[in-house]
């Protein structure tokens, strides 16, 4: 038996916005609503308006059954649009146009890396439906003296993407997410860095307690909060003697809580029926194969070709194709400077932690390949140290100068002079007599006498040789103690 409270199962209804589309799901609006004044980019369609009819948009049929194919579900051969019957303001036509019973695809998996091994996450169906409007409030929903509706996004190709609840932890939530965001940038049907791309809502059910939704968080950062948020509220609940009621729950950013929005609808509540307008759809063989071929690389298998053709380990690769922004990144930089190892650790050690303190990502950021490529070959042609090339990405992310530019302008290079490198050590050496001394009797702090002298010269001194003057200074104290 289940202990009360421990064992957690999360499923995710992930709601991913086909932004390769130029119009929207069933009208020829353009898909391209992000920072258009307020319900401009609707017509009779998108607004649900009486005798209005919709057209499905073939294109959005394709892209989701890419991403079905992606996710290793199969492919029903017949799909059918159904009427999710209810009211909210954000769904001015009473009904939204979704699936049922006859998705695009049905049990597929993605494996995802969890703590050192491989999990399977099942993937229940991923279906097409049409994106509500957005409901605007002045601070937070639920101190907001008005709710504003704009009905642009109203009507965009949606694709709804639910997992079997196997889900354990937040943190597996959020790898999960990870990897399903890397999977359609590499098929190139959705750009999670548009505002709203790709929502999700979380159902959580702890033992002994009902099953909370929360909808509509807007990052993976948030999905992994929320979760975390919800089981301490279900545990602390059941731990008090409490029952944890079946209802939806809104994610407040703001206040980072979770608070009730409802209680949970029942498939039954929404009514469904077949939309009468749009006729069932048939998916041949022939059609299913044309995408099938088409299909482009996806991350398992560019993590695979990046051990294999570069020769990185698998850390490395997962964590280049973790985002495809940064695997073409990669790529793009390894053709400028073929050495591949030297590329991956600038990337990864040095340029990935410039970013994440600076809040980038690799895309919005100065630095370019081109700018990592010229740090790469000045390591290798030992004419600047490592300390020197974190700082020359520094500046490259922050004012997208190129590294050959910022080594004339700031007179920078490094230093390899044997006699002038003897002499800043005797300086260091001078100037941190307790320093020294610890030295003599701990190896490590030899270190911190080569870090002071790399500070002395800005970064500039070859660390080998700053680290062979000054293990050799130590170990002559040494003898001359000894003696």
């Amino acid at each position: 038996m289940e202990r009360l409270g421990l064992s957690v199962k999360i499923g995710l209804e992930c709601h991913c916005q086909v932004t390769s589309l130029k119009t929207k799901l069933f009208c020829s609006c353009p898909s391209d609503y992000r920072g258009k004044a307020p319900n401009t980019v609707v017509c009779p369609t998108c607004l649900g308006l009486p005798g209005s009819l919709p057209v499905l948009n073939r294109r959005a049929v394709e892209e989701a059954v890419k991403v079905a194919l992606a996710l290793n579900c199969e492919i029903p051969r017949r799909t059918i649009f159904y009427r999710k019957n209810y009211y909210y303001p954000d769904m001015v036509k009473n009904f939204q146009i979704s699936q049922y019973d006859y998705p695009i695809g049905v049990g597929g998996k993605i494996s995802v890396k969890v703590n050192g091994g491989v999990k399977e996450v099942g993937i229940k169906r991923v279906h097409l439906e049409e994106d509500p409007g957005k409901l605007v409030y002045k601070g937070s929903i639920e101190e907001s003296p008005y709710t504003l509706v704009d009905y642009n996004r109203a009507g965009i190709a949606l694709l709804e993407i639910v997992t079997e609840p196997v889900i354990k932890s937040p943190r597996e939530a959020r790898l999960f997410l990870q990897k399903l965001q890397s999977i359609l940038e590499h098929l190139g049907v959705s750009d999670s860095s548009l505002e709203g791309a790709m929502r999700c809502d979380a159902n959580i059910s702890i033992a002994g307690g009902a099953r909370i939704e929360v909808k509509n968080i807007s990052s993976f950062k948030e999905v992994e909060k929320a979760l975390a948020y919800e089981i301490i509220r279900q545990r602390s609940l059941l731990r008090m003697g409490r029952t944890v009621e079946r209802e939806t729950r809104h994610w407040d950013e703001v206040r980072q809580v979770t608070a009730s929005l409802r209680t949970k609808e029942e498939e039954m509540d929404y009514r469904y029926f077949p939309e009468p307008d749009l006729v069932p759809i048939e998916l041949t063989e022939e059609f299913i194969s044309s995408i099938k071929k088409a299909m482009p690389e996806l991350p398992d298998a560019r993590r695979e070709r990046f051990m294999k053709v570069y020769g990185l380990n698998e850390y490395e690769a997962e964590v280049l194709v973790s985002e495809k922004s940064l695997a073409d990144f990669y790529e793009e930089t390894v053709k400028l400077h073929n050495n591949p190892g030297r590329v991956c650790h600038l990337i990864i050690d040095d340029l990935l932690g410039i970013l994440n303190l600076k809040g980038l990502s690799i895309s919005n950021s100065k630095a370019k390949p081109e700018h990592v490529a010229q740090v790469a070959g000045l390591l290798d042609n030992e004419l600047i140290s490592i300390k020197m090339a974190k700082y020359l990405l520094k500046k490259a992310v922050e004012t997208g100068s190129y590294p050959e530019d910022i080594l004339k302008a700031e007179g920078l290079k490094v230093i390899t002079d044997k006699k002038r490198i003897e002499n800043l050590v005797n300086q260091v050496f001078k100037e941190h007599p307790e320093d020294v001394e610890a030295a003599v009797k701990d190896d490590k702090v030899i270190h911190h006498l080569v870090g002071l002298v790399m500070k002395l010269t800005r970064g500039q001194a070859d660390p080998a040789l700053t680290y062979e003057y000054v293990k050799r200074r130590v170990n002559q104290l040494r003898k001359t103690k000894a003696t």
